[in-house]
Order: structure tokens, then sequence, then C-alpha cells
């Protein structure tokens, strides 16, 4: 029994040192990588969005808006292609059966809400337009929209589509909201064989009393992705990327 003890602590001990040293694999930028950025709209990203009163204080933080238009001013740059997955709610979706806690919550306060899907009336200056500081790189041809994004991840979208047709490889990703969206777009891009890394200081997420959504985000993108730049660092290593 005592052989068994010793032998159960030295594993634990053993383990304990593995995470000490979490690898960071690294992320090589080449011609075969784009930018992919999730919900750069009103309702995450300005003080008169629907959810500012839980993300503000993590987008301020973290200079989200700053860092995202970085983004854009880099691939622009740099002749990086850049991929937005917005999030919109028409009509019909608030005719759903059931939802998550947090699809209850976004129902209610109407986030990204639309008319449908052909219909751009009040679209303009609403929770889900795009940030305005953003649409002048938006506009642009190196910058994709591809269709909704409807939960978290990008399942039910064309964003895998849209990127094997350009063939990219390789993702750098950021946007909003980094415990829910972002996260779900990192795992399931990394399902699909795409190589994932995530600007950390580009994203940001809810924090609410006991509940750190910024924190739970860092700590999964630095445990699932290839590696976690911050935009400063991204700026830097794209002094190095050849075209």
């Amino acid at each position: 029994m005592k052989n068994l003890i010793v032998t159960v602590a030295i594993l634990m001990t053993g383990i304990t040192q593995v995470f000490a040293q979490l690898p960071d694999p690294g992320f090589e930028i080449d011609g075969v990588t784009a930018i992919v950025i999730t919900d750069p709209q009103n309702d995450f990203l300005s003080p008169n969005g629907v959810t500012w009163g839980v993300v503000g204080e993590s987008v301020t933080a973290n200079h989200t808006v700053e860092n995202l238009e970085t983004l854009f001013k880099l691939a622009e740059a740099n002749g990086i292609k850049v991929f937005i997955s917005p999030h919109y709610y028409y009509k019909h979706d608030h005719s759903w059966k059931f939802e998550g806690a947090l699809e209850t919550l976004m129902h209610k306060i109407h986030m990204f809400d639309r008319g449908d899907q052909l219909a751009t009336e009040g679209f303009e200056g609403s929770g889900a337009d795009f940030l305005e500081r953003y649409k002048k790189y938006i506009e642009k041809d190196f910058v994709t929209v591809v269709g909704p994004h409807k939960i978290y991840g990008p399942e039910q979208n064309d964003l895998s589509l849209q990127l094997r047709k350009q063939k990219i490889d390789k993702v750098i990703l950021a946007g909003m909201s980094g415990n829910l969206c972002v996260e779900a777009h990192m795992r399931e891009l990394i399902e699909d064989g795409f190589e994932v890394s995530v600007v950390g200081d580009a994203t940001a997420s809810a924090i609410v009393p006991g509940y750190d959504g910024n924190a739970a985000a860092q700590t999964n993108f630095r445990f699932i992705s290839s590696h976690v730049y911050t935009t400063e660092e991204l700026a830097k290593d794209l002094e190095h990327f050849k075209k």
C-alpha cells in the first residue's frame, strides 16, 4: 500500500510538471494563412450595444476595438485575406422551440436582430451592423464576409468552404466573444483540419459576478490553439512575413 501511495505521488508530480511546462507549438505565417474575425459588430463592441454592460470591461481592458482595427491594417499591408463570420438573427430565428441559456438571453435583448435575409432596411447603424470604424476595410477586396453563424460555432455557415476555396490552411483567429463564438470557431476549425492561432487581446468576453468569461477564454486558447499572440507580437511576426 505504501509503495502504491509513493507511485501515485510520483505520477501526480510528473503530471504537475507536464502542465507547468505546457508546450507552445508555435505558428508560422505563410501564403496559406488568413485572419478570421468573429462578430465585429455594434452589439458587442459599441458602448451603445446591448451587451456592453457585461463585455465593456473586458473590451476596454484588452483594447479589443483598437486591436481588431490593427489586424485589418496588418492584413491589408501584408496581403493577407480576412474572413468575417458575423452573427445575425432573423425574424424566423425567434420562433425556435428550445434554446440554451445565452441563446435565450440574446433573443430576449434582441441582439444582432435583422428583419430577414433579403431585407437591409434598418440594418445600417443597428446592433447587428459592423462597427463603423471597420467598414472602410470590410468594403475592400481583401475581406470576405461569410454567411452568419447562428449560435456560436461556424458549423452552420460557409466559413470553412470559403477558406478551402482560397486554399487557406492556417487561421489567425480574433473577435467576439472570446469564450463563446471565438472559442467555438477555434474548436471547429481545428477539428476541420486547420492550423489555428488566436490573438488573445483582439478578443473580449462577458464578465459577470462569479463568472469571468475572459479568463476562461484565454485559458482555453492557450490549451487548444497552436499559439496565442498579442497584437504587438503578431505585428512583429509579420515584419518577417514574405508575401
